[in-house]
């Protein structure tokens, strides 16, 4: 049976050209970047062009990138960095519809002795700028908020957010995990102090992340050991991920037209031929100001878990939300923040395409999704009990 993948904000599929560019680091070319000798030193030359290109992504300079292991640990290091560095501010600000990767360390955090103000979100998913110029004081060490949301795909005002910090003297951290390769993130137009980014959501491997530190912002290392990384980042280096993501942010440029023109296009039939034949289906956020990849959509009165099963059946791999909270039986965090109401947020499905879906492949989704839902509808006594014709 045929895969039809639409999880691509879970994880991507590694690039071909990504593969090809990894594959001589796990054997031929194994030595260790830091050696002094030859064999080592040609390593470190690839290691260097991969950070150029992930510069190159995010309109930074090389010296400003930092390899991480993954999008959680550039999230955490940038905020244990901030408040690390400015020990006398015990206040962070973010949001309510942050990744787990910030969400947790901030209610972690709360128990510490921090004072952690989470945002809150209007039904279309947008972030009330009054709510944030309101919440910052002087004790404010960090804003994190997010680039764009991984479960609805709503892009955040993060320009205006990095005046404002900015004008506060305070250090502003976006988690840009989900907006990178897919719309312009550039931080010479967007003055963020750092910024998270992850290999496997724009066709690179797993295990491998960045982060962006602007120059001149304060900076405690997370993990504390040898030289790497300008001593900012401890510990032997990920190389053949690392070429990877450098591969993959250089056809992230490539692609990034692909993005928003092919991809949007097979998003845009995909939710209006489900909203047409489906009934009592809805979309999740802001509709305008989203990334091109996504859309949210809640089918009332059935179980977001039951339509996945049945989807998968026919090959088709979609998500009820983050896969970091998949496990969880709870409805979406997301979803609850933006108060969707409970009928339709345990039947939310989250679609997210990439450059490698196929118009015949939104086509079959649009076949076989509309029996679904009337099927599970028609075994579900809440259906029946709305009112609504089953």
């Amino acid at each position: 049976m045929k895969v039809i993948y639409t999880d691509n904000n879970a994880t991507t599929q590694v690039a071909s050209e990504v593969l090809e560019e990894m594959l001589p680091y796990f054997h031929d070319l194994y030595g260790n970047p830091s050696s002094m000798h030859s064999f080592g030193g040609q390593v470190a030359v690839k290691l260097t062009e991969a950070r150029e290109k992930v510069a190159d992504l995010v309109g930074a300079t090389p010296d400003e990138i930092i390899f991480t292991s993954c999008g959680t640990e550039s999230d955490n290091t940038a905020i244990k960095a901030a408040i690390e560095s400015n020990p006398g501010k015990k206040h962070i600000v973010t949001t309510r519809v942050e990744h787990p990767a910030v969400k947790n360390l901030g209610e972690y955090l709360s128990k510490r002795g921090y004072r952690v103000t989470f945002l809150p979100v209007d039904r279309q998913g947008r972030l009330g700028l009054e709510y944030l110029q309101k919440s910052l004081s002087d004790d404010t060490a960090i804003i994190s908020i997010m680039w764009a949301n991984n479960e609805t795909g709503v892009v955040f005002p993060v320009g205006e957010i990095a005046e404002m910090a900015r004008d506060r003297g305070i250090v502003f951290h976006s988690d840009a995990v989900q907006a990178v390769g897919k719309i312009p993130v550039d931080v010479r137009e967007v003055p963020v102090d750092m910024l998270s980014l992850s290999g496997h959501k724009i066709h690179g491997p797993k295990g491998i992340g960045a982060l962006y530190v602007r120059k001149g912002t304060k900076f405690s290392p997370l993990l504390m050991g040898g030289h790497q990384e300008g001593g900012r980042r401890g510990g032997t280096e990920n190389v053949a991920s690392i070429i990877g993501l450098g591969k993959a942010c250089e056809l992230a440029v490539e692609h990034l037209k692909g993005q928003n023109e092919h991809v949007k296009y097979l998003r845009d039939k995909l939710e209006r031929q489900i909203l047409k034949e489906i009934p009592n289906a809805l979309v999740n956020g802001d509709r305008d100001n989203r990334l091109p990849n996504t859309t949210n959509i809640s089918f009332e009165y059935v179980e977001g878990e039951a339509i996945l099963l049945m989807m998968n059946e026919f090959g088709i791999s979609a998500s009820s939300g983050s896969a970091c909270t998949s496990g969880s039986l709870e409805p979406s965090h997301v979803l609850r923040a933006m108060g969707v109401p409970f009928t339709a947020a345990h039947g939310s499905i989250r679609f997210s395409l990439s450059v490698y879906n196929t118009e015949e492949e939104i086509d079959f989704i649009i076949e076989k999704l509309p029996p679904i839902i009337e099927r599970l509808r028609s075994l579900s006594p809440f259906w029946g009990q709305s009112g609504k014709e089953a």
